[in-house]
C-alpha cells in the first residue's frame, strides 16, 4: 500500500515554509577560508559552489569538497540542477594534476571526484577522469577516491576507462524513481543507470547510488528502486530532500520530516545496503570520507 501523503505538506499549498531541520548554519571557520583559497588558486571547480549546496559551510569547514572536473557548463539540462547548462568550451589536461595536488594539500583521506555532463566528447570525459584518479594515488597514495560519473550514454567501453584507474567508489546517482526519470533526467534512463552500476559491481568494485525526495514520488516506488539497487547488489545508498534551486527548477511536491528519513534509512539497512546516509541535508558526497572504511570489509 503507497504511504499516505498530507495534503498540508505539499508544494501545492502556497504558504508551504520550509521547515526548521531545513534551516542552514553556515558555521564556517578558518579551514573554510583555506578551502576556498585553495580552490581558487588552482583554478578548480566543486560541485558544492556550482550546484549551490546547502552543505557547503559544513563540509569546507571540516577541509573536505567535491571536486567537479570538465569545466562548468553542463551539456544536459536536468531540471532539479543549478549547474549552467551550454556548449562548454574547457578541456583542460592539467587539470587532473592540479586537482591531485589540491588532494594533497588538503591531506584528504578520502576524495570525490565529479563532473559536469560532457556529451560533446567522444569518450564523455572518462579520459580525465581517469587521469584524475591516476594523478591522486600517485600524489598521495593514502587517499582512497570516490568517482561520481554520468552515464557516458551507456557507453562501457568509456566507463571502464575509468574503472581502469582503480578508483576506490564508483558512485552514479538515480536520481529519483523510475516514473519521474523523464520528467527530471531528461537526457538519462533509468535503465541505463542500473547497467552502469551493475557493470561496475561486476567489476568488484564498491558501488554508490543516491536520490532525492520531494519530487511526487511515492513511498512504494520509493522502496522499489532500493529494490532495483539491492538486485545489482549496490552498496552505499544516500537519501536527501529536494530543494528546488529557483522556481524555474522542477517544483517542490513536498517535505519529508526527519522520522521518515530515518524510516527510509531503515528500510534500506534492511534490504541489505552496507551504509545508508539518510536525512533533510544529505546529499551525493555527504560525510563521503566516513564512508571509505567499508573499502575494508
Amino acid at each position: 500500500m503507497a504511504k499516505k501523503i498530507d495534503p498540508a505538506n505539499s508544494q501545492a499549498n502556497t504558504r508551504l515554509r520550509r521547515p526548521d531541520w531545513l534551516k542552514i548554519k553556515l558555521g564556517v571557520n578558518n579551514n573554510f577560508s583555506d578551502v576556498r583559497h585553495l580552490i581558487n588558486r588552482q583554478k578548480l571547480h566543486t560541485v558544492c559552489e556550482s550546484a549551490r549546496c546547502p552543505n557547503i559551510g559544513e563540509c569546507w569547514s571540516r577541509r573536505t569538497a567535491t571536486f567537479m572536473i570538465l569545466g562548468n557548463v553542463c551539456t544536459r539540462s536536468c531540471r532539479f540542477c543549478n549547474i549552467t547548462v551550454g556548449k562548454p568550451t574547457e578541456y583542460d589536461l592539467q587539470e587532473p594534476r592540479r586537482v591531485a595536488e589540491a588532494v594533497k594539500e588538503l591531506d584528504l583521506r578520502h576524495a570525490v571526484i565529479t563532473s559536469v555532463a560532457r556529451d560533446d566528447l567522444s569518450d564523455g570525459g572518462a579520459f580525465i577522469f581517469a587521469e584524475t584518479v591516476r594523478l591522486i594515488h600517485e600524489l598521495h597514495p593514502r587517499c582512497s577516491v570516490e568517482v561520481l560519473i554520468p552515464d557516458f550514454k551507456g557507453d562501457l567501453n568509456d566507463l571502464d576507462t575509468v574503472l581502469d584507474a582503480r578508483p576506490q567508489i564508483l558512485n552514479h546517482n538515480l536520481e529519483t524513481v523510475e516514473r519521474l526519470q523523464r520528467e527530471v533526467r531528461v537526457q538519462a534512463r533509468y535503465d541505463r543507470s542500473l547497467s552502469i552500476l551493475k557493470h561496475a559491481k561486476k567489476r568488484d568494485f564498491v558501488t554508490k547510488s543516491g536520490i532525492m525526495v520531494g519530487l511526487g514520488e511515492t513511498w512504494d516506488e520509493i522502496i522499489q528502486l532500493f529494490k532495483d539497487l539491492r538486485a545489482i547488489q549496490c552498496d552505499i545508498l544516500t537519501i536527501g530532500q529536494y530543494l528546488p534551486p529557483t522556481k524555474q527548477h522542477y517544483p517542490l511536491d513536498r517535505y519529508y520530516t526527519p522520522q521518515e528519513f530515518e524510516e527510509l534509512r531503515r528500510i534500506a539497512i534492511e534490504l541489505g545496503f552496507k551504509h545508508v546516509e539518510s536525512g533533510p541535508l544529505v546529499r551525493s558526497s555527504y560525510h563521503a570520507d566516513e564512508q571509505a572504511p567499508l573499502l575494508n570489509d
